[in-house]
């Protein structure tokens, strides 16, 4: 097929990937393809090209698919790498295309504008998959084979760089089919060998991480056939509704819980990676009799030895192992909600006033809508936790643990998901480190709720140097005035200060038809009973 230029051909990719809306920044490096995008579907204008990956990589998120990134050469792209990084981390589907300078210049070291040294050198280092469009006649292909690339399981992003002169030239499409590859199978021996352990537990615990989120049918299948007990990873948030009764959740590392583990006859762990922060830094102890599904085989008794390591996809393992299963004794299934309700309530009592919020939020959102969290102590402390999420697509954050992400990601997810709203919560440091994404929030209008928790600077830090240090250094941010701020945006303002204000102040955020600024004075509402420090170890401390 021919398409008059490269941006005519990019819209009729995406709209195969069933993509309507793309997130970017234009640039005398991708003019053709933005000017497309904006004539034929949606382009978003973001103010920075790491808002645009963490946007994309949200929208996917929210869909279960994929979302597309549109940045330019040198800068741009280098711009782009953290939120890659981000990407990268989460096994999230994003197709990253980025300009390059024309290809009779590649390579010659003149400094033409925008280049830089081996671009595509470090698009590889930060994407899952990363090429190079070379001649007209293949930009398809390149294209279609980096979206296949970031959505074959485990997906990441998929970077193209795309020379100018290229974008502009006419294009000679060959649609090939791209094969997809197949699921691995466990070895048959120790799948028997872990049916039969599965069927000897009276005491059965399961840890869902990620990639159990694509086997949410069979993970509530075994919970039914066994009476276990589920741990989540936040990753493996919502993969079963969170207010099921077996649904322990995301407090592996709480004291409840590690007892639970200890007295656990046996532990199935679902493509969860064991990161540092939900393990106490791999010091959480997992019984021995585990069983370990994942479909990376790099991952496989990684972090903690597997007694039955299970290499393949995780709806086909569990399938496989569910006529084996057997009920657990009588009483295990009512301790394992006793521990469920014994750890929330005790988080409820020490976030104080806070619990007010969490709760207001819960109650003013349907049952299906995104809550973003950026990394801040709400989202830290309780937003990953208490906050409840019955579908894996609600659950968006920056899983390898980047602050200053939740707003892109926050506008990304209410694009990708215009009939329910969206929460965003950030704290007012995170959110200074993309303050130009308010003025998307403007331009764009979704149905989003920002709830800034505004302590004056990095609290999570701050506490740590509070308890371990004898002064600080870097915590203490000046802050704007949220009011104005939001004015200067023409973004409706409200404010919590007290914990009789969350109910009504959040049930008419959430019901506005457009975007709120919300701030909570963390200073007027009052402090936690016990402050907040993040789950790493200082030595000497």
């Amino acid at each position: 097929m021919r398409h008059d230029n490269g941006g005519d051909l990019l819209v009729a990719v995406l709209r195969d990937l069933g993509i309507d809306t793309v997130f970017g920044i234009v640039s005398v490096h991708n003019l053709p393809l933005v000017e497309a995008v904006d004539r034929e579907l949606r382009f978003v204008p973001v103010r920075h090209e790491a808002s645009a990956v963490n946007a994309a990589d949200a929208y996917g998120r929210a869909r279960g698919g994929i979302g597309c990134a549109l940045t330019s050469t040198g800068t741009g792209a280098g711009n782009a790498a953290g939120s890659l990084i981000e990407a990268l981390s989460a096994g999230t589907s994003v197709l990253h295309v980025t300009g390059q300078v024309e290809s009779r210049f590649l390579g010659s070291g003149r400094g033409f504008i925008h280049e830089t040294k081996d671009q595509l050198g470090m698009l590889t280092a930060v994407s899952k998959h990363a090429a190079a469009v070379t001649s007209a006649a293949d930009a398809g292909r390149v294209l279609r084979e980096a979206a296949h690339a970031a959505l074959t399981a485990p997906g990441g992003p998929a970077s193209v760089e795309w020379p100018i002169d290229l974008q502009y030239a006419a294009q000679n499409d060959t649609i090939t089919e791209i094969a997809p590859a197949a699921a691995p199978v466990p070895d048959p021996d120790e799948l028997a060998a872990a049916a039969a352990l599965l069927a000897s537990a009276r005491r059965p615990l399961v840890w869902a991480g990620g990639g159990a989120t694509r086997a949410r049918a069979e993970l509530a299948d075994l919970l039914a056939a066994t009476g276990a007990g589920l741990i989540t990873s936040n990753s493996g948030r919502g993969a079963v509704p969170e207010d099921h009764p077996q649904v322990i959740g995301n407090f592996a590392t709480n004291p409840a819980v590690r007892a639970l583990l200890a007295d656990a006859d046996v532990l199935l762990t679902v493509g969860t990676h064991f990161r540092s922060n939900e393990t106490a830094d791999y010091t959480l102890r997992l019984p021995a009799a585990h069983i370990q599904i994942d479909l990376d085989a790099a991952a496989l008794g990684r972090v903690y030895p597997a007694r039955h390591p299970l290499h393949g996809d995780a709806a086909g393992v569990l399938a496989a192992l569910l006529p084996h299963a057997s009920e657990a004794e009588p009483n295990w299934t009512g301790r394992v909600t006793d521990v469920r309700e014994q750890v929330r309530a005790t988080l409820h009592e020490n976030i104080g006033p806070q619990a007010a919020i969490c709760d207001a939020i819960r109650a003013a959102l349907p049952r299906e809508a995104v809550v973003a969290r950026d990394v801040t102590i709400p989202s830290s402390s309780w937003g990953n936790r208490l906050l409840e999420i019955y579908d894996p697509r609600d659950n968006v954050f920056p899983r390898g643990g980047g602050i200053g992400q939740g707003l892109g990601m926050g506008i990304g997810a209410a694009l990708a998901r215009p009939e329910a709203p969206t929460v965003v919560l950030a704290g007012d440091g995170g959110l200074a480190v993309h303050l130009g994404e308010l003025l998307t929030l403007a331009q764009e209008r979704p149905r989003l709720t920002l709830i800034v928790f505004n302590d004056g600077g990095y609290g999570v830090l701050r506490n740590m140097q509070d308890t371990y240090r004898e002064r600080r250094a870097g915590v203490d941010l000046a802050t704007p005035d949220f009011e104005r701020l939001a004015g200067a945006c023409s973004l409706p303002y409200l404010r919590i200060a007290a914990e009789e204000h969350a109910v009504p102040v959040l049930e008419q955020a959430v019901a506005a038809d457009g975007p709120v600024l919300v701030e909570v004075d963390l200073t007027a509402l009052g402090p936690m009973k016990n402050p907040f420090t993040p789950p790493v170890t200082i030595p000497g401390s």
